[in-house]
């Protein structure tokens, strides 16, 4: 399991903050690429955080799971799912705690990364500090059950272009950052050896992210909120699809549990808003979170 740690310049300990990506790119890709010089985890940085990430198996620079290479068909059952999502994240935070020093560490989850983030945290309070779960997906009413989707599934950068603007509403300015995304595209494309043996280039990805996701809209969350103790923060787009009012509404009603409760949308922003131009809104709202103000 690949494993990227940045730290603040200063010394001493700092508190610790991990990151716990989402269903389709990588940490490189997230809390660690440069927007302008400048990167989520810089920051958290700057703000006296040490920051960790990681990658899943079957992303960036971790492991790829047996059942997925070009040989085998794309059928059979879905690949990291969030049990085995969540068992990674204690082995990541474990080794985080014993080379830290730190009993508790802070989790920043991403869209179904939030579903891993929050089974992780209902099973081992002791090891939470506090939680932001920015665009969380949240169990719906909708009948119906998992689609077949396969182990694995492909992305091209068309793809992942399509889906990061389509929430914009018709006619407003684009809020992607455009300037940044060819290179973001060939690091999405670097973290697959495969990906330009492909026509056209695209990434290869486990399905059982997507997997959770239809389960949740269909009933069944893969955790059960009650039993998340930390405090929590949701953070979201006026124009995220995934996380709309009700979404978050119902989340943090279900977190029962939880000693305080936070819900911050962020005007004219979408589900990855950490990739376009009010970011900083986010940066300055999970920052304020974790430190407890």
């Amino acid at each position: 399991m690949h494993v990227q740690v940045q730290a603040p310049d200063t010394v001493g300990p700092h508190p610790v903050v991990l990151y716990v990506h989402g269903a389709t790119f990588p940490s490189a890709n997230s809390i660690f690429f440069r927007f302008g010089g400048t990167s989520w985890a810089d920051e958290l940085n700057r703000a006296g955080f040490a920051v960790w990430g990681f990658d899943f198996a079957g992303y960036g620079q971790s492991e790829r799971y047996p059942e997925a290479t070009e040989a085998v068909p794309p059928n059979g059952e879905p690949l990291g799912r969030a049990q085995d999502a969540a068992r990674q994240i204690e082995r990541v935070v474990r080794t985080l705690l014993a080379e830290t020093g730190n009993q508790r560490v802070s989790i920043i989850a991403h869209s179904w990364g939030t579903i891993a983030a929050g089974l992780f945290a209902s099973q081992h309070p002791e090891m939470v500090d506090r939680l932001v779960f920015f665009g969380p997906i949240a169990r719906r009413d909708g009948v119906g059950k998992t689609p077949a989707l396969g182990p694995w599934r492909l992305l091209t950068i068309e793809d992942q272009h399509k889906r990061f603007v389509e929430d914009v509403p018709p006619g407003h300015l684009a809020v992607l950052l455009e300037d940044e995304f060819p290179a973001w595209a060939e690091r999405y494309l670097d973290s697959d050896p495969a990906s330009r043996t492909r026509f056209p280039p695209s990434v290869k990805v486990p399905s059982g992210p997507a997997a959770d996701i239809a389960a949740a809209w269909s009933g069944d969350l893969a955790y059960d909120p009650a039993w998340v103790t930390a405090p929590i923060l949701v953070v979201r787009g006026t124009w995220d699809s995934l996380c709309n009012d009700r979404d978050a509404a119902w989340l943090l009603s279900a977190m029962r549990r939880s000693p305080e409760k936070s819900d911050v949308k962020i005007d004219q922003a979408t589900h990855l808003m950490h990739l376009e131009k009010g970011r900083a809104e986010l940066y300055r709202a999970t920052e304020n979170f974790l430190r407890g103000k």
